[in-house]
């Protein structure tokens, strides 16, 4: 985007800012061309880690899309500039350009498996798994390639709230899938957890879940 069109339709967040608030109605939608924003839902009192979106996502869609108060909160999580549509443009967009409704419909179908993986996550019984099944979910659903690895934009804090463990347990399992170079730390300028080979942390965590093996992993 050029620093014009920045100028007419984006806006730079600091990290806290809040975009919206679950509850809030929805009146615009973001789309991020840098930085990051995480998506919390209150349960029971407590913020669980929805998604932790980057560069090319959109955010606050479906408030426009169905008419419905915000399901979930927005807030900035790294510097950030995003371009913010009004429902009005966004509606002229999606009749007038079929790649950009293509675009979102895809972007809204990955955000449906993403939702159906968290749901199947919780229902584990097992929290190491869980914890090693939402690394991969994020990697796979929210990661940003890099040329070291898939850059989680979640921090292990925000895996610790989403899958109901203490963060010592989310750092116990980084610390061996570290030993196993399955995980490993971004370049300081860009610290994150960094899943080195997606194909071979899957193939763990499938190895882990055979009946066998997983039986007696603790």
């Amino acid at each position: 985007m050029s620093e014009s069109s920045f100028a007419r339709y984006g806006r730079a967040y600091a990290p806290g800012d809040v975009l919206f608030h679950e509850g809030d109605p929805g009146d615009v939608m973001f789309v991020i061309q840098t930085g990051a924003v995480r998506i919390t839902k209150s349960v029971e009192g407590e913020d669980k880690v929805l998604a932790v979106l980057g560069p090319g996502e959109f955010v606050g869609e479906m408030a426009i899309l169905n008419g419905k108060p915000r399901i979930a909160t927005a807030t900035v999580s790294e510097p950030s500039r995003c371009l913010v549509v009004e429902a009005r443009k966004l509606e002229v967009m999606l009749q007038r350009d079929t790649e950009i409704a293509f675009r979102l419909i895809k972007k809204l179908a990955k955000r449906l498996d993403a939702a159906d993986a968290l749901v199947e996550i919780l229902m584990h019984r097992d929290p190491k798994a869980r914890v090693m099944l939402a690394l991969a979910r994020h990697a796979e659903a929210f990661g940003e390639e890099t040329p070291e690895g898939i850059r989680l934009r979640a921090s292990p804090a925000d895996i610790a709230r989403e899958v109901d463990v203490e963060q010592g347990m989310v750092d116990e399992v980084m610390a061996r899938l570290r030993r196993l170079k399955l995980l490993s730390d971004g370049p300081p300028a860009h610290a994150a957890i960094m899943v080195t080979d997606m194909r071979r942390f899957r193939d763990f965590i499938e190895f882990l879940e055979t009946p066998q093996k997983f039986g007696g992993e603790s």
